[in-house]
């Protein structure tokens, strides 16, 4: 096995469970406080999975992969499926398997294979003699450019569109639209005389109107004159895709020299006014028009937008600047009366993209809202990317945008078309996705009665996805006592995941991995099922769980949630005598809890009031979909100290860690903090490391911007950089994150040189006190 996989808590599975071990029975399972849950990265990259160049056994009854845990007879070449039990014939290519001569997906270390699958209508698979895989796909990127910008804007979003556009494949196919008061379609296939379809902003239009609008109706069908006798292009029958999406390579030139001739939206603002932006529409029109060229081709809308839509279908708030944008306090008010509307608009949006296969991905940036709250609905099922920032000349926005394009080792590894199946043992059901898919409705014996997140089946469609996506599955258990049946006897339980894609360079692949873990009977012995604990999995799932309460329960009141879970948690598995706070200790397995409790309670996932409806809804995509140490890092920042006398540390998320001759660097996930203490400030400013002699000091400095550089280069969104000095304006973004166990009510206990923070917040010591003392109680 590779290093990666000692220092690599997912493994070569990139799967990681709530609880390691299972408690046999629903009672048992609900005294566990945390939910049984799994989180998934289904195809993140790992050195040690084979590819397999022919197609899987399945399962007859339960169509489950053969795989490590089947029980296989050599001499009567028959397979026993570790799920239903069924027994199963090897056919007869595989005729030379032994206990010598085993098929990869058979070795004990594959718990996770891929395959690639051969074009349907070739003859089913042989492992000794691979079929030939399929033919590659072009990826298609449609652009959705917003003009209601100022100059100096639109000169970023425009150089950033031309890069973009250069790192493209080849083969990719590219289409144009933008918007501002109307919607225009550019059709790229004349590149002499440009040719431009216009949409009112102002009212919806149905995927037929965009149709025949747009010449790709039946009757506009018959391909116009000089594009006759080109019949088929590109591999796809041609119904007038070739006038509006055409390979990169063709149409590199003509795009640049539209985007230079392009301008920003003409139509006179009123003062006081909004200007008309009809982003709903120019959705629309771009999903209608890859639905008549596309359906079922894996193809991405890149929608850049700068302000709020003011006309049409998906509507934020009126065009009178005396209007706000809704803010949190409206929602709840239900104050906010384009809300409603515009989040059915992206539903019947999402379910329309969702049918074709296709992605939405959202670049918004704005000094004000533009409408990620509603939009999130279509970004999310459709599995698209998001990244919010305050300028397209932000590094955010700019360096993000670069990074989906790229290739190499910085490639998000862009994917279409997925689908997820999940199979597991009898007695377990699943209630739902946390995540980026939709639900397909696939009933079956595994699905649960009651739904948390996308539910009601037992496979997910995710039109996008890549190599950093995480679904979080939550499971419950149908068995009400120890079931005598012939499977009850079995200690392990099996848990498989099977997501097939198309891959960037367009072949179809399955990746299938099938873990086990053990059955216990926790009634008997708890200690097991306290090692078994994952406290960082289950911190974020409770915040992922927290998250969708808030937004789909009215009244949710968050943080007595979490509360009485935690005291709960603290009841069950600390160490006490019955009404003695002082006796109170919790084994290692659960000791870092209530610290991500505590740091979850505070943060931007459940705080809202300091923060727009459009920023909790793409804090919440972004917690959603990335894997567990990442998520973890967004509930609570970590803390590395820099100081002359000894090497880089990780230092307590606590005031109590800021000094004077130290630096400390922050990473909170959506930003990246240098923060120099006093002392280290002046004699920057007085150049000290310039000077030869102070060598020492010069590294000093350097070895923070070396190290935020790092974690800045590996995620996407790429995160704000922020350098700051201790008392400077920008320290906020230090102290905001910070355990406050330094205020004004005790400052005087605290040692020279550390800082003081302005907040009634409880500290984490008085939380710790608190709940001791609840946890106690008989």
């Amino acid at each position: 096995m590779s290093e990666m996989a000692n220092t690599d808590p997912e493994g070569i599975d990139g799967v990681r469970m709530t609880w390691n071990v299972w408690p046999r029975t629903k009672v048992e399972a609900s005294k566990c406080v945390i939910p049984l849950a799994a989180s998934i990265s289904p195809i993140r990259h790992h050195p040690d999975i084979p590819t397999l160049p022919y197609s899987p056994l399945r399962c007859k009854t339960c169509s489950a992969v053969l795989n490590s845990f089947a029980r296989v007879d050599f001499t009567a070449k028959i397979w026993i499926c570790p799920f239903c039990f069924q027994r199963n014939h090897f056919p007869p290519h595989y005729a030379m398997i032994s206990e010598t001569n085993l098929p990869a997906e058979l070795y004990p270390q594959y718990t996770t294979v891929q395959f690639t699958l051969p074009n349907p209508g070739v003859n089913p698979s042989n492992p000794m003699n691979p079929a030939t895989p399929a033919p590659a796909a072009s990826p298609v990127f449609l652009f959705v450019l917003d003009t209601c910008m100022i100059e100096e804007e639109f000169g970023f979003v425009r150089s950033a569109l031309k890069r973009a556009i250069g790192l493209l494949p080849e083969n990719a196919l590219v289409g144009f639209v933008s918007f501002g008061t109307q919607t225009q379609v550019h059709e790229l296939g004349f590149a002499d005389m440009s040719k431009v379809y216009v949409f009112r902003g102002t009212k919806e239009i149905s995927k037929d109107q965009i149709m025949e609008q747009l010449g790709l109706g039946v009757s506009g069908r018959r391909a116009p004159a000089g594009y006759q006798q080109k019949g088929m292009q590109n591999g796809f029958p041609n119904t007038g895709v070739t006038r509006f999406l055409l390979p990169a390579s063709e149409c590199e030139y003509t795009l640049n020299s539209l985007l230079d001739e392009l301008q920003t939206d003409q139509w006179p603002v009123a003062p006081g006014s909004r200007a008309s932006r009809c982003t709903g529409v120019a959705l629309s029109v771009a999903a209608g028009l890859l639905g008549a060229c596309l359906p079922g081709t894996g193809a991405r809308i890149i929608a850049l937008v700068g302000g709020p839509c003011t006309e049409g279908p998906g509507t934020i708030v009126s065009k009178d600047l005396s209007d706000p944008v809704r803010s949190h306090k409206d929602l709840d008010k239900d104050a906010a009366p384009y809300f409603k509307k515009a989040v059915k608009f992206y539903d019947s949006l999402a379910k329309q993209l969702v049918s074709q296969g296709h992605v939405l991905d959202l670049f918004a940036s704005a000094l004000d809202q533009v409408g990620v709250a509603e939009m999130k609905v279509a970004v999310e099922r459709t599995g698209g990317l998001v990244v919010l920032a305050e300028s397209f000349g932000h590094s955010v926005f700019k360096d993000s945008f670069k990074r989906v394009f790229e290739d190499g080792e910085q490639s998000l590894g862009l994917c279409f078309n997925g689908m997820l199946e999940i199979n597991c043992s009898k007695d377990i059901k699943i209630q739902g996705v946390i995540g980026p898919c939709t639900s397909m409705e696939k009933k079956g014996p595994n699905v649960a009665d009651t739904v948390i997140g996308e539910g009601n089946t037992s496979a997910w469609r995710m039109c996008g996805l890549d190599k950093s996506t995480c679904l979080t599955v939550l499971f419950d258990l149908s068995s009400s006592e120890r079931s005598n049946a012939p499977g009850a006897i079995n200690p392990q339980l099996y848990i498989q995941f099977l997501t097939s894609y198309q891959n960037p360079e367009g072949h179809t692949m399955l990746r299938v991995t099938t873990v086990t873990r053990r059955w216990i009977d926790s009634a008997v012995s708890s200690e097991e099922l306290v090692q078994g604990f994952d406290q960082e999995t289950a911190a974020v799932v409770m915040a992922r769980i927290t998250s969708l309460k808030m937004e789909t329960e009215e009244g949710f009141d968050a943080t007595r949630w979490l509360d009485r879970n935690l005291i709960r948690l603290c009841s069950k598995f600390g160490d006490y005598r019955k009404d003695d706070p002082a006796s109170f200790t919790l084994n290692p397995s659960f000791s870092l809890f209530p610290q991500f409790m505590f740091n979850l309670r505070r943060s931007q996932f459940v705080q809202v009031f300091n923060n727009s409806p459009d920023e909790t809804a793409y804090f919440r995509m972004l917690l959603n979909r990335e894997n567990i140490t990442n998520a973890a890092v967004m509930i609570q920042p970590s803390l590395i100290s820099y100081s002359f006398n000894s090497l880089p540390q990780p230092a307590l998320l606590d005031v109590a860690s800021i000094a004077a001759d130290r630096i400390l660097l922050l990473d909170s996930y959506f930003s990246v903090v240098i923060f120099h203490g006093m002392t280290i400030a002046q004699w920057r400013n007085m150049g000290y490391q310039n000077q030869p002699e102070h060598q020492a000091f010069a590294q000093l400095l350097q070895a923070p911007q070396e190290d935020a550089a790092l974690i800045i280069r590996d995620r996407f969104p790429v995160p704000r950089l922020v350098v700051c000095d201790q008392h400077g304006s920008q320290a906020r973004f230090l102290l905001a994150k910070l355990n406050p166990s330094a205020t004004y009510n005790n400052a005087h206990e605290m040692a020279a040189g550390s800082d003081v923070i302005f907040t009634d917040d409880v500290s984490l010591q008085v939380f710790f006190e608190h709940l001791q003392r609840l946890a106690v109680q008989s």
